[in-house]
């Protein structure tokens, strides 16, 4: 099912590579020097200054960079200018690249994977770290399971000594200098997930060094939005850019919304309804387009603002209105409702599902106004069945 509690309540920030470190290094986490860069010659002159060989690396909020040709080797500054003319403008997996990290190159010697990630369910970090870097994690947690030593910590305890050492043990590094240095790293990883407030923050690979030094080689780093009031610096790094043209709009206009890959257009009053929304038409046998709370209103602005989002992804083949009216009355949003459609003329095919105070008052104003392309269903079961028979 799709609602998860909080899953789309909760929205993030995800920082590029080179963004993340930045916080690594703040916290002392060791990591290679670098440099960013939007240009080829901008490259060229990173790679003078950082002397020797180096990591030509795309910066995209997206995973697979390299089997996608967009973290290339460089041996000279004219090869790193080069190699950047071939990954600038490159599009990963739907995301165009247009920074560059130049970074000076590291001989690895192992890799191992270490991650905390906020674990919704145990409402815990959950911290995991195993031998087995450099792939994704959830091919070795499939294939190789016994390798993947993890934990959850308290947080009113916050991360013990202890713990890190069980997780080490756990993960079967057995060098005593490279355990230490794991050790010390998990410590300020927590203190990095903590002190950001965190959703995640996942190293892979956290590598050795031909000569027995540890570091962060790369930097997964994603905040919790609604944190960044506290962190100013980190709110700052966002690039709005990069995010979803309709996630984008709805921020402009002020509407909760995610992006997801069905048909049906969800919007509903309520966050836990709309959540419950989406079970509902996944159990119609149809997909949500979209997470979009109206929140508590269901005045013809709010209205029109969610519409005009829902509306703006071509994926979408019919909406779905779920309001139930607790403080705010049915009969309050059918109006909102026919005065947005009055500004806001669509052509997809909208079902409206009414429930709790003066409902039967709001459905009646829907029916004699009577548009088209507007059905009105008793339940909300029937609803989804409904919308998702109109999206086919």
């Amino acid at each position: 099912m799709y609602a998860r509690a909080g899953e789309y309540t909760r929205a993030v920030v995800d920082l590029y590579e080179y963004q993340g470190k930045e916080l690594f290094r703040r916290y002392g986490i060791p990591v290679s020097e670098g440099r960013l860069a939007t240009t080829p010659e901008q490259a060229r002159a990173a790679a003078t200054e950082l002397g020797g060989p180096v990591v030509v690396k795309a910066q995209v909020l997206t995973g697979g960079r390299g089997k996608a040709g967009g973290i290339k080797l460089a041996a000279s500054p004219e090869e790193a200018e080069a190699r950047a003319r071939e990954i600038l403008g490159l599009d990963i997996r739907g995301h165009v690249v247009r920074r560059l990290w130049i970074e000076r190159a590291s001989e690895i010697a192992k890799e191992y994977y270490l991650s905390i990630a906020f674990d919704r369910g145990e409402k815990k970090p959950l911290l995991m770290l195993t031998t087995e870097g450099g792939v994704d994690i959830e091919e070795v947690a499939e294939t190789k399971p016994e390798a993947l030593s993890r934990l959850h910590v308290d947080v009113l305890e916050g991360f013990q000594p202890y713990q890190g050492r069980r997780l080490v043990y756990g993960a079967g590094i057995e060098d005593v200098s490279e355990q230490k240095q794991v050790l010390a790293i998990l410590g300020k990883l927590y203190e990095a997930f903590v002190g950001c407030d965190a959703m995640l923050c996942e190293i892979n690979p956290l590598i050795v060094t031909p000569e027995g030094e540890v570091k962060a080689l790369d930097s997964k780093f994603t905040v919790d939005d609604n944190s960044l009031y506290k962190h100013p610096e980190i709110a700052e790094m966002r690039d709005l850019s990069a995010a979803d043209p309709q996630e984008a709009l709805a921020r402009e206009r002020g509407v909760t919304y995610v992006k997801l890959d069905g048909e049906v257009g969800i919007l509903g009053n309520g966050a836990g309804l709309v959540m419950s929304t989406l079970d509902v038409i996944a159990l119609a046998g149809g997909r949500p387009a979209n997470f979009c709370d109206l929140g508590g209103g269901g005045d013809a602005e709010g209205v029109v603002s969610a519409l005009e989002v829902i509306t703006g992804d071509p994926q979408v083949r019919s909406i779905f209105f779920n309001i139930f009216g607790g403080i705010t009355r049915c009969d309050e949003v059918a109006r909102g409702i026919l005065a947005a459609l009055e500004r806001m003329p669509i052509d997809h095919p909208i079902v409206v599902r009414l429930d709790g105070t003066n409902a039967e008052e709001g459905r009646r104003i829907l029916a004699e106004a009577a548009p088209e392309n507007l059905h009105v269903e008793p339940t909300m079961l029937e609803a989804a069945r409904k919308a998702v028979a109109l999206a086919a």
